[in-house]
């Protein structure tokens, strides 16, 4: 592990002003180039909620009908991220999507080698929008990385006619059209929006349970006039996703001096310089968490969040550096919040850092839990059942 020097930086002062916002208003371009015969807009279903953007814009969420597409990072190292959002949605009875046909974004590619080229991205993006207009459901991004290519993606397919040009022509040799939703949302928006509502399902205490907030600079900083805010919330002065929904839980938000910083997995050097990587996890961040709150948990709402700052520790851990905080992502904390079982939904056995004595903290006798998930298991390795099912997870 690399030895980086503990540097506090500044809280940033962000003077959010909304005479500096963006003149444009992108959906009424995109409802202009419809008009054109350019493209085909996807319009959010009702119901949908409205949460206030970064310039005061207000951004529709919305509430069902949703056409989940799935983060291939979560899938593969943190299912439990996922099966918690699908959870919170049956909890519900909400009708949503989940697809089969749906290809990876492929964003990793245009951020961390760009061996790719605009057209290309851009096709994969609206192959998927055009296979949630399909089936008639409204596309929610589970990754945060997703959520930032695919705002960008929108944004240049309107404002370049070449591009557009490009993208269909590949579309109809797929035998499909151009479209483009409305808006561009994220799971972790819908989470927010919904956490009224989570929060009177709520069984679970979580008033003495303190937490740090990573905002994913993926989500608020691509596109940043499209994220969340809220005037209760640091003043609208940073992003409010994720604070709201576990202030609405009851769980007690610590702030520290690195909350803008990266996690440490900035795409490219998590590839080519893993140590700096986890050094920069784990000393930019978990540890400064650890001096200035002490937190009970760390929460943040991207793949690549919760993957680095939850498996970076394991290197800090072998250089006795100050580490040992749980993380998660608000899905999970919702879903734990309402009642769902630590392992049969949120997956926790899948996360590196130990997070036992959280589980603890909150009451749960952790040691039936895990008894119980087990039993699911044994059932499964001697042919009783192929798979564990909804009914089964409760």
């Amino acid at each position: 592990m690399l030895h980086l020097p503990i540097l506090k930086a500044e809280d940033r002062k962000q003077v959010i002003d909304p005479a500096n916002a963006p003149k444009e208003d992108l959906r009424e371009e995109l409802f202009q180039l419809e008009k054109e015969g350019e493209l085909e807009v996807i319009r959010v279903p009702e119901p949908y909620m409205e949460l206030t953007t970064k310039f005061g814009r207000k951004k529709k969420i919305p509430v069902e009908k949703t056409w989940h597409h799935k983060s291939c990072g979560q899938c593969g190292h943190i299912p439990g991220y996922s099966s918690s959002i699908f959870w919170l949605n049956r909890e519900f009875g909400l009708d949503y999507h989940d697809p089969t046909d749906q290809t990876s974004c492929t964003a990793w590619n245009y951020y961390a080698s760009a061996t790719s080229n605009p057209e290309a991205q851009a096709a994969v993006a609206i192959r998927n929008f055009a296979s949630a207009a399909e089936v008639g459901y409204f596309p929610l991004i589970h990754c945060g990385t997703s959520f930032g290519h695919y705002k960008e993606v929108r944004h240049a397919l309107v404002h370049q006619p070449e591009l557009r040009r490009k993208v269909r022509a590949i579309m109809e040799k797929l035998g499909k059209k151009l479209v483009l939703p409305e808006e561009v949302v994220h799971y972790s928006e819908w989470v927010m929006a919904m956490k009224d509502r989570i929060a009177e399902k709520q069984t679970i205490d979580m008033s003495n349970i303190t937490a740090t907030v990573h905002p994913a600079c993926h989500y608020h900083k691509l596109i940043e006039e499209d994220a969340i805010y809220d005037s209760e919330i640091y003043g609208a002065q940073r992003s409010a996703i994720i604070t709201g929904t576990l202030q609405a839980l009851g769980v007690n938000v610590g702030d520290y001096s690195t909350w803008f910083d990266c996690c440490g997995f900035g795409f490219r050097h998590i590839l080519v310089s893993r140590d700096f990587s986890r050094s920069f996890s784990v000393q930019r961040k978990i540890e400064v968490m650890k001096e200035e709150v002490n937190p009970d948990i760390v929460v943040t709402h991207d793949t690549g969040c919760v993957t680095t700052l939850d498996q970076s520790q394991f290197a800090g851990r072998a250089q006795d550096r100050k580490v040992g905080l749980p993380v998660m992502s608000d899905s999970q904390i919702a879903a734990l919040a309402m009642g769902a079982h630590p392992y049969k939904v949120l997956q926790l056995h899948w996360h590196n850092t130990d997070n036992k004595a959280f589980l603890e903290k909150l009451g749960l006798d952790r040691e039936k839990l895990w008894a119980e998930f087990e039993s699911e298991v044994s059932d499964i390795r001697a042919g009783k059942k192929e798979f564990m099912t909804w009914e089964d997870a409760k």
